[in-house]
C-alpha cells in the first residue's frame, strides 16, 4: 500500500499524454519505471517485472509536473485568514463587510475587492463610518491599491484624503501585513504547499516582495519538501544578492536539500488594469491626462537590468500596459539579460514577434483574461494594442509560462490551462477565441520549461509526475477545470495521493 512520502519505483497502469509522449509507439497503457528520482524506462504494460514500491496508476493519464510560473506565496497564503471582498458589489457594500468581520490581532484585513467593477468611489468617510477605530485594511484584488481607514492610516504613518494608496505604497502596506512570524508563516506556506501538491504543481516561482532565501532554507530544514521553489530578488535586495554572489539556479544558502533554489531579479515597471495604472499609450475614458504610470525609468531598468545579469541572475519584469512592454522589450535588446515579461497583458502588435527573436518568456496569467474581459472591453476598449495575446504569442514563437498571480486568482493550474484554451467561464460565450492555446500547448507551458522546453516523460528526464483520472488534452472548459489528481509525484516521491 503507497502512501504520501513514499519513494515510487514503479507505476503501473498509465497512458502517458503530453510533452514526450510523441516518442512513444502507442497510446499504451504503459508501466513507468524510477531510479534516484528519474525515470529510468517506459514499458508497455506488464512487459516487465514491476519492482520497489509500486502506485497503481489505475488507467489514469500521466503527466509531467506541474509548475505555476508567479506566486505571491506568503499573501496566497494568508488570504485564508483574510475577509473574502471578490463579491462585493459596492464600496458601500465592501464596508459594511469589514465592518461586521471579525477582529484579529487588532485589525481588520480583507482582500479581493475589485473597485473598477463599482458604480460608487471607496472613500474614507464611508470606510470610517463602517469600521470606527479598528485599523482595517481591504487589498485590491490586484494588490496594486489598498484602502484603509483613519486608524489604519495613522498606524501605518501614511496619509491620504479617500483611503486609497496605489503602488509602492500599497506594496508597503502589503508587506507589513504579510510579516507574520516564522511559525505562523511557515505552517500556513505548508497548508498551501499541500493544497498546490493535490492540484499536481511540483514546483512554483515565488515573487513575494521580501528577502526569500532565508524563509525557503529554514522551510526546506523544518521538513517542507512536497515543492520545488525558485524565489524572486526585488531591486531593494539586488545590491545585497550580487554582493553575496547569488545566481540563478543556485540552491538556497543553508536549504535541507535542493528544492529551493534563485530565481530572477523581479522589476515592477508600471500598475496594473483593474488600479488604472497600467502604462498605455492611449488614455484611460474620462481621464484624458490618465496614461497609467511608469513606476521604474526606462534607464533605470536597463542599469538594473545589466548589473542582474552582469552577476548571473536572469530577469523577470512586470508589465502590463503597452508602453511598459516596449520599454522592457527594449532593455532585454540592450542588456542582452535572460528573463520573462510578467502579465504582457496589454501588447503592441509590433512586439509581439520581439518575444520570440529576443527569447524573452511571457509569463502570462490567463484567468486574468477571463476576470478582466468586462474591463478590457470598456476601460481599454480605445486601447490600439492587442489585449491577452496568447495565441499571438504562441505563433510568433514566445516561449508561454502559464501561472496564477495568486493570491490575484486562485493557485491552481487547471483553471489556468482552461481559461487558455477555452477563454471563458461561467457558461459565457468565449472571449477573444482566436486567442485561445491549443490544450497541448497550455499543458506544456504549465511545465517547468514552458511552451517551448517543456518537462517530458522520458528516460533520464526528472520523475516529477501526475497521475490524471481523465486525459486533460480531451477535456472540455468544465472537466479541465475539476481535474481530479490522483498522484503526485517528486523526483519519484508522493506528495499527494487521493
Amino acid at each position: 500500500m503507497t502512501a504520501v512520502g513514499d519513494s515510487v519505483a514503479s507505476i503501473t497502469d498509465v497512458r502517458i499524454v503530453g510533452p514526450g509522449s510523441e516518442l512513444l509507439p502507442d497510446e499504451g497503457p504503459f508501466d513507468v519505471f524510477i531510479e534516484d528520482g528519474l525515470l529510468s524506462d517506459i514499458a508497455p504494460r506488464g512487459a516487465l517485472r514491476e519492482r520497489g514500491q509500486v502506485l497503481d496508476g489505475g488507467g489514469g493519464w500521466l503527466i509531467p509536473g506541474l509548475w505555476d510560473h508567479h506566486v505571491h506565496t506568503m499573501q496566497w497564503a494568508l488570504v485564508v485568514q483574510r475577509v473574502p471582498l471578490g463579491h462585493a458589489t459596492s464600496a458601500a457594500h465592501a464596508a459594511a463587510l469589514m465592518g461586521q468581520a471579525p477582529i484579529v490581532d487588532d485589525r481588520r484585513v480583507g482582500t479581493g475587492f475589485r473597485d473598477a467593477f463599482w458604480a460608487d468611489e471607496p472613500t474614507l468617510a464611508l470606510l470610517d463610518a463602517a469600521t470606527g477605530e479598528t485599523p482595517t485594511y481591504l487589498i485590491n484584488a490586484d494588490v496594486h491599491s489598498v484602502w484603509l481607514n483613519s486608524a489604519a492610516l495613522r498606524r501605518e504613518g501614511f496619509g491620504s484624503d479617500t483611503g486609497l494608496l496605489r503602488e509602492e505604497p500599497a506594496f508597503e502596506i502589503s508587506r507589513r501585513l504579510n510579516a507574520v512570524d516564522d511559525v505562523t508563516g511557515d505552517r500556513l506556506i505548508r497548508r498551501m504547499a499541500t493544497d498546490a501538491a493535490a492540484r499536481g504543481i511540483v514546483g512554483l516561482v515565488d515573487l513575494d516582495m521580501a528577502w526569500n532565501e532565508e524563509a525557503w532554507a529554514r522551510r526546506t530544514r523544518d521538513g517542507l519538501d512536497v515543492l520545488r521553489v525558485e524565489f524572486g530578488i526585488y531591486p531593494d535586495h539586488l545590491s545585497r544578492a550580487l554582493a553575496e554572489g547569488l545566481q540563478t539556479g543556485d540552491v538556497a544558502r543553508g536549504a535541507a536539500s535542493d528544492l529551493a533554489r534563485v530565481g530572477s531579479l523581479k522589476v515592477i515597471t508600471d500598475g496594473s488594469l483593474g488600479t488604472r495604472t497600467a502604462a498605455c499609450s492611449h488614455a484611460y475614458p474620462g481621464d484624458p491626462r490618465n496614461h497609467g504610470i511608469l513606476t521604474v525609468a526606462p534607464e533605470t531598468l536597463v542599469e538594473l537590468m545589466t548589473a542582474a545579469t552582469a552577476g548571473g541572475l536572469s530577469c523577470a519584469i512586470h508589465a502590463i500596459g503597452d508602453v511598459a512592454n516596449s520599454h522592457a522589450l527594449d532593455a532585454y535588446a540592450v542588456t542582452q539579460a535572460t528573463g520573462t515579461i510578467e502579465h504582457a497583458q496589454l501588447v503592441a502588435h509590433a512586439d509581439i514577434p520581439r518575444f520570440g527573436r529576443l527569447g524573452v518568456g511571457a509569463s502570462v496569467q490567463p484567468e486574468h483574461a477571463i476576470d478582466d474581459r468586462d474591463l478590457t472591453d470598456t476601460i481599454w476598449a480605445g486601447q490600439t494594442a492587442l489585449p491577452y495575446p496568447l495565441a499571438a504569442f504562441a505563433a510568433t514563437g514566445a516561449n508561454l509560462l502559464l501561472g496564477s498571480d495568486a493570491p490575484v486568482t486562485a493557485l491552481d493550474p487547471w483553471a489556468a490551462m482552461a481559461a487558455a484554451v477555452f477563454r471563458t467561464r461561467d457558461g459565457r460565450e468565449p472571449w477573444h477565441p482566436e486567442q485561445a492555446l491549443s490544450a497541448a500547448v497550455a499543458l506544456a507551458a504549465s511545465t517547468h520549461g514552458g511552451s517551448d522546453a517543456p518537462a517530458v516523460i522520458a528516460p533520464g528526464s526528472p520523475a516529477d509526475l501526475v497521475v490524471c483520472e481523465t486525459n486533460p488534452l480531451a477535456s472540455d472548459e468544465g472537466a479541465l477545470r475539476a481535474m481530479r489528481v490522483t498522484a503526485t509525484l517528486l523526483g519519484g516521491r508522493l506528495t499527494h495521493l487521493g
